[in-house]
């Protein structure tokens, strides 16, 4: 049941501010019962103050994107786009003390130097520069060039370190190939007689994998000052009170505040209130890893819910859990609107049927008879590795611009990334047309889970489409929800053949990016904003994606001995605010989940190739939009004002006169 290019349903009317669905490139849904159609779109004009400024935004664009090509100079290509993506702002107020080998971050330190490495470049040819290991990052500073060209690596982002031979380079005939985690990998060759080349491979292998070599990860030495505390981000009960809870339905429960019902969820649980504490630890003892099915969101006029959970333990025999089957019974009756509860398996029937022989399985319409089971066919993480490399084959040093399109088909990631937003939006409908509850599962509730969850609440709610939002659908659907962060990236671990990493969240991320385009003035944040949180999943820079639930944050004092990635975001939000955000409140987003409507994500996957990237410096000229914006933002302010004052003394002319009401202006540019 596909609904992603469909018509839009009907607003939900409820006490107070009407929902309205918006599809991707399509109207907003016509209102229920007398309401007229609207014809509104997140990016039609409607005649305003606000659109007359957004139609000179538009044409400011359309003048400064015209500007003239860049050169094709190495430096251009690598350390004028390399560094703002980053650590660039890290550099402002002069924070990094500038020294002849690398720039140093706060608590950051030198461990070896080299002279005369060559980096051999797949798009420039040979470089000699000096290569600079530090306990942070592998820098590369060339002195042949000028501006010198610089290659600037967190080690955070190494997956593996091999040593090659190079015979072709003559005296350098020892090299190393580094392989990365963001799409790109480095060749490095220098002198066999180079007195120090041991010291620099085993330097660069014990700070590219200081897990595996008993050292503290950099995050919990970096010691920059921010003017923001993002630790301070997600408060469980300030979110919660905002979606309006406690109620007489559901109740804020601690029983897992030691973690020992379940070690991998949240010390807060919003659970059903009627649920005693003995009956929800036999729930958990018939979820894989203890995971009970927990709220995620409520709907604020319905009160239909998204629930996470794990898969049922059914096993081969069909074992039944009467606590688990009255729980589900329990979701279900707390939504008076519906009498049914939808149940949506993220799996493929087949893997669930294999998981039912090892112990796990699914929802039996028999156990659960009033429960509808859904399975959403989604791959798993091992297929989702495999096409990861399967993109980046082809993406880098070298694309096959005859067989670009058959070669990214034959990843099947855009596929893959097809099925996550189709099976959102099938949530996400349920919820918001059908007024009906729902649970999601995978196997273990951490995977496909969190990605599924996390996107229909993106589509249903408004305020995860703000900057702030977003980092907390981040703190709240992944983080405090035990996603295996450090499994699944490999946060310091040598074992880059490890069969628990995967790609997930990269996959959320790039759905979010596929959904800022089909919604472009929908979310506040823009492209770079995504980038950025990307690169920060791999550098270790700071303590936002470290360890794999938050039990284990809680031990190793993560919040309190490193710093936030939203404390380095939200000290220069203007860094990452898009400037044609429009902030419409009760609009549910229904993105057109099909490959026509999807593209691979170029200044993402193919970033490091010269050859394709934006001409123009984007980034800025939609800083300089933002500034625009803010400056007419403020002028509307003022017309504003002024015609409210004028009003007032009309009013007081007319004196008994009838008394006229003025037509508000819309400011929600």
């Amino acid at each position: 049941m596909e609904r992603a290019a469909a018509a839009a349903g009907p607003a939900v009317e409820g006490g107070g501010v009407s929902r309205r669905a918006v599809r991707a490139g399509g109207a907003a849904a016509a209102g229920a019962g007398s309401r007229q159609a609207s014809t509104e779109t997140l990016d039609s004009p409607t005649g305003s103050h606000v659109e007359w400024c957004k139609q000179l935004i538009a044409a400011t664009i359309s003048s400064q994107i015209s500007g003239s090509v860049p050169s094709e100079g190495v430096s251009r290509d690598y350390r004028v786009y390399r560094r703002p993506v980053v650590i660039r702002a890290l550099r402002d107020g002069n924070k990094l003390a500038q020294m002849e080998e690398a720039p140093l971050l706060p608590g950051e330190s030198i461990k070896v130097i080299a002279k005369d490495v060559m980096y051999i470049c797949p798009f420039m040819g040979a470089v000699s520069g000096t290569l600079t290991v530090t306990d942070f990052r592998m820098y590369i500073k060339s002195v042949e060039r000028d501006p010198p060209f610089v290659i600037d690596v967190p080690l955070g982002v190494i997956s593996r370190v091999e040593k090659i031979g190079v015979q072709s380079h003559g005296d350098n005939s020892c090299g190393l190939e580094i392989v990365c985690k963001d799409m790109r990998n480095l060749r490095l060759a220098y002198k066999q007689e180079e007195q120090n080349r041991l010291e620099i491979f085993e330097n660069l292998v014990t700070r590219a994998f200081p897990v595996s070599n008993d050292l503290p990860l950099f995050a919990f030495s970096y010691k920059e000052k921010f003017a923001v505390n993002g630790w301070k981000v997600y408060d469980p009960m300030a979110e919660y009170k905002r979606q309006g809870l406690p109620n007489e339905s559901w109740k804020i429960s601690k029983i897992n505040s030691t973690y020992e019902l379940c070690d991998t969820y949240p010390a807060i649980l919003v659970v059903p209130t009627s649920v005693k504490d003995d009956d929800l630890s036999k729930v958990a003892a018939f979820r894989a890893k203890g995971r009970v099915p927990v709220l995620s969101w409520i709907h604020p006029e319905s009160q239909a819910t998204i629930t996470r959970c794990s898969q049922p333990s059914v096993g081969p025999n069909d074992k039944r859990c009467k606590e688990d089957e009255k729980y589900l019974q329990t979701i279900m009756d707390a939504n008076a609107q519906s009498h049914k509860l939808i149940i949506f398996d993220a799996r493929q029937n087949s893997v669930a049927d294999t998981n039912k022989a090892k112990g796990g399985g699914y929802e039996s319409e028999s156990a659960y008879p009033n429960a509808e089971l859904v399975f959403l066919e989604i791959h798993n993480i091992h297929v989702m590795r495999e096409s990861l490399r399967k993109l980046k084959e082809i993406v880098y040093p070298t694309i096959d611009e005859t067989r670009w399109l058959s070669n990214v088909d034959s990843t099947h990631w855009l596929e893959y990334i097809r099925m996550l937003l189709a099976g959102a939006v099938r949530i996400a409908d349920k919820i918001e047309s059908g007024k009906t509850s729902v649970v999601v599962h995978c196997s273990d509730g951490w995977d496909r889970t969190a990605q599924l969850t996390a996107l229909a609440m993106l589509m249903l709610d408004s305020y995860y489409r703000t900057i702030k939002g977003f980092e907390v659908l981040i703190e709240k659907e992944w983080i405090s929800f035990g996603h295996r962060f450090a499994m699944r990236v490999g946060h310091g671990d040598d074992d880059h053949a490890d069969a628990d990493r995967s790609p997930i969240f990269l996959q959320f991320i790039d759905c979010v990016w596929q959904m800022t385009k089909q919604f472009p003035a929908a979310f506040e944040f823009n492209e770079l904003f995504l980038i950025t949180i990307l690169d920060h999943l791999y550098s270790c820079l700071f303590g936002t994606f470290l360890c794999n639930c938050e039990k284990e944050r809680l031990k190793e004092e993560v919040s309190t001995k490193t710093i936030s990635l939203w404390s380095y975001i939200n000290s220069q939000l203007d860094e990452f605010t898009n400037p044609f955000y429009v902030n419409y409140e009760n609009h549910v987003l229904y993105p057109v989940a099909s490959l026509n409507h999807l593209e691979l994500w170029v200044n993402y996957y193919v970033r490091w190739n010269p050859r394709m990237r934006p001409q123009v410096p984007i980034h800025q000229n939609l800083k300089e939009l933002l500034a625009i914006r803010t400056e007419l933002q403020k002028k509307v302010e003022d017309l504003q004002r002024e015609a409210a004052t004028r009003s007032i003394s009309s009013s007081s002319d007319r004196g008994s006169s009838p008394s006229h009401s003025a037509t508000p202006v819309h400011t929600s540019v």
